[in-house]
């Protein structure tokens, strides 16, 4: 969930502070206070475009700060592990934004600077937004077809039906490659034919590379290598006062001391396996330089040899590996062109099958969709039969066509918000408060289904009275229970279902106009809610009544 939100310089903001919690959280206030800075100051943490004309005035910087703590960090840690960032510690996510008035913005996920595009990419997966604004993910036929995949369970077909077509396209892309005209052709040819040779002739090996290295390093290191194995082995078995000879003499002294002693013929022994050790030693290292080959013209195959590696490595690499893979696939490519007109044959007759195994995994995954549709539309209408659309229908419809990438189905929202208006695509109305609502219907369907955790809501009320304000309160509410939620809203029947409710107000201080926010408290709640219903003027009655409407969605022990 979002924990805190924390906006300096922004607009009419100059240092504020919002911790908000599970549930539903309400903000509200006058017209004009300030309401939509919270919106905005939110967008630009998700990765909106900066306008610097927002910077409050006299001010260098306006900058935005957000701690998220995340019951469920797999998805957000998926998206951070994509974006090569570092993993989040306790499901905590920090996103930070800072708008500067002579450069660029900049923006930081845990301390670790991010692009724009980063942001609105790990912004998709943290918060929903509706209303007038750009997060309306509703709107998106891609996310149409995800919602009611998620609806009807469909993602096994679905999945099943993304493989095949991977394969379908892995074919056709061979295809393409070798439907080209013959010049094109006989010059792939000549290309082919000369890498395969080239790599073939230089007969490489990554082993061997490793064995040229270390042989050319030993060689060029020849004449210190003899040089100091003579100094070793001299010093060991062969000059005059050797370690060999000294231990000669220590053992006939302790031959001598044996007979004094009885415990110094375990030292004798000792000191004779350490002579034995010794000249195994010097054997071994004479053995090993013996077999030096410091012969100049040795030295220069392997110059000539290691020469062949760096050019096939810079021609071909940077690897031998991947010179190795290219000499695979330039032999394979090469077989097709060679024998183009039979390659084009098994292709076509592979894909026909490949195609046909696809188009029925495509028609499960239909039959599946459109079983699905008919339940997801039903539900949706029921929900927005409450949400004040008493005449309204919403449909999913399915156009079958051609196989594409996510099936053989377009899928489109439709919704007819009065009778006889016709049903239109979601992204054809016009009235932000209708698709709010729709959103609302979809989001208290899927509540079990959807991952992202935070919801923004803003003008959900806008254009409804009472009576649908309540209801939809009461939808907020339900939906909170599986998703935080932040609502912005005039309507004191949507307020009064608020797990707690912030008040937005304007103030003037030192001929400056502020922005605050103030988490409100049950007798302030009271207040606020009596605001709402009858203006700035608190009556007795409008205060009664708030009370009224707090205690029968909470009760009258509400804190």
């Amino acid at each position: 969930m979002l924990t805190s939100l924390r906006v300096k310089n922004l607009a009419l903001v100059e240092d504020i502070r919002v911790d908000f919690g599970h549930g539903l959280n309400i903000v509200s206030g006058e017209t004009g206070a300030g309401k939509s800075i919270l919106i905005g100051a939110l967008g630009l943490l998700l990765g909106e475009r900066a306008d610097k004309s927002l910077i409050r005035s006299g001010a260098d910087q306006a900058a935005v700060e957000a701690l998220f703590e995340l019951s469920d960090p797999d998805p957000i840690q998926a998206a951070l592990d994509e974006l090569g960032l570092d993993a989040m510690e306790d499901g905590q996510l920090i996103v930070r934004r800072a708008i500067r008035q002579g450069g660029a913005s900049q923006a930081w996920v845990n301390d670790q600077p991010v692009t724009l595009n980063a942001l609105q990419q790990i912004g998709a997966r943290l918060v929903d937004m509706h209303g007038p604004h750009d997060h309306q993910s509703l709107l998106h036929t891609a996310i149409q077809r995800d919602i009611l995949d998620a609806f009807g369970h469909c993602f096994k077909a679905r999945d099943q039906y993304e493989k095949q077509y991977a394969v379908v396209r892995g074919i056709e892309q061979r295809q393409a490659a070798l439907n080209t005209d013959d010049a094109q052709v006989t010059a792939q040819i000549e290309l082919l034919s000369h890498k395969v040779k080239e790599l073939t002739e230089a007969e490489l090996s990554e082993q061997e590379e490793t064995e040229l290295v270390a042989d050319h390093d030993l060689l060029g290191n020849a004449q210190q290598i003899l040089a100091h194995a003579q100094m070793v082995t001299a010093g060991l078995t062969e000059e005059e006062g050797c370690a060999v000879d000294t231990l000669a003499s220590v053992l006939r002294a302790l031959d001598a001391l044996a007979k004094l002693m009885p415990e110094a013929a375990a030292w004798r022994t000792d000191v004779d396996e350490a002579s034995r050790l010794l000249r195994a030693v010097a054997e071994s290292i004479a053995e090993r330089v013996d077999q030096i080959d410091a012969d100049p013209a040795r030295l220069a195959w392997l110059d000539e040899r290691l020469t062949t590696y760096q050019r096939m490595k810079r021609k071909y690499g940077p690897t031998i590996h991947d010179a190795l893979v290219q000499l695979d696939n330039a032999r394979e490519r090469l077989a097709d062109l060679e024998q183009r007109e039979e390659r084009l044959a098994t292709l076509d007759q592979e894909r026909q099958t490949a195609l046909q195994e696809l188009v029925k995994r495509g028609r499960t995954l239909s039959t599946q969709r459109r079983e699905a549709a008919e339940q997801l539309a039903a539900a949706i209408t029921a929900e927005l039969e409450a949400l004040g659309f008493a005449r309204g229908r919403f449909q999913v419809a399915l156009e079958t066509g051609e196989p594409n990438a996510n099936g053989l189905d377009e899928v489109e929202f439709q919704f007819e918000p009065n009778l006889g208006e016709g049903l239109r695509p979601l992204r054809q109305i016009a009235s932000s408060g209708e698709i709010s609502r729709v959103m609302l219907a979809t989001k208290a369907v899927l509540a079990s289904h959807d991952q992202i955790p935070i919801l923004v809501f803003d003008e959900i009320d806008a254009n409804i009275g009472g009576e649908t304000g309540e209801a939809v309160g009461r939808k907020l509410a339900a939906v909170a229970a599986h998703h935080q939620i932040l609502c912005i809203t005039h309507l004191p029947q949507v307020a009064m279902h608020g797990t707690r409710q912030y008040a937005v107000r304007k103030e003037v201080v030192n001929e400056r106009t502020h922005t605050t926010v103030e988490p409100l408290d049950k007798s302030g709640r009271v207040e606020e809610i009596a605001r709402m219903l009858g203006g700035r003027t608190l009556t007795e009655l409008t205060i009664s009544h708030a009370r009224e409407m707090l205690q029968k969605v909470h009760g009258s022990d509400r804190d």
